[in-house]
């Protein structure tokens, strides 16, 4: 069986954003045993899995991107579109546009402290679109 559906995450701010339930609630009913693949169909976002508990770690982790990856940068040419936007190409290319997790028991086998991140890269972004594909 494999089954695909596709939508819409709401807009959110610049910044990690633990997503887990908003991504679930989208979900087709999940098989007994499989997977669940994550596809964001953007260049300047990315999902991750990460803590889940204390949201200090999405705070740390969004000044660790901003440090390694910094606006108006004098070797940059892709400037157009604003100063966040060319290293929030760089960020997502760091982090990535797709997620595996197993499905065990019609639930996704996530760790105890795990949840999956928006990584939000851009100021004022649209909602940010996702294909989920189960297989199973």
């Amino acid at each position: 069986m494999i089954l695909q559906t596709e939508f819409t995450l709401r807009p959110r701010r610049r910044g990690m954003h633990l997503v887990t339930d908003e991504i679930a609630a989208q979900l087709p009913e999940l098989p007994e045993t499989g997977v669940l693949h994550l596809f964001l169909q953007h260049t300047s976002a990315a999902l991750t899995l990460n803590e889940n508990a204390d949201p200090d770690v999405r705070c740390d982790l969004e000044a660790v991107f901003d440090r390694l990856v910094r606006e108006r940068e004098p070797y940059y040419t892709h400037t157009l579109e604003g100063d966040d936007d060319m290293p929030a190409h760089a960020k997502s290319t760091l982090t990535g546009a797709s997620l595996m997790i197993p499905v065990t028991r019609r639930r996704l086998n996530l760790g105890t402290w795990q949840g999956i991140y928006l990584c939000e890269f851009r100021n004022g972004a649209r909602g940010r679109r996702i294909v989920a594909t189960v297989i199973g």
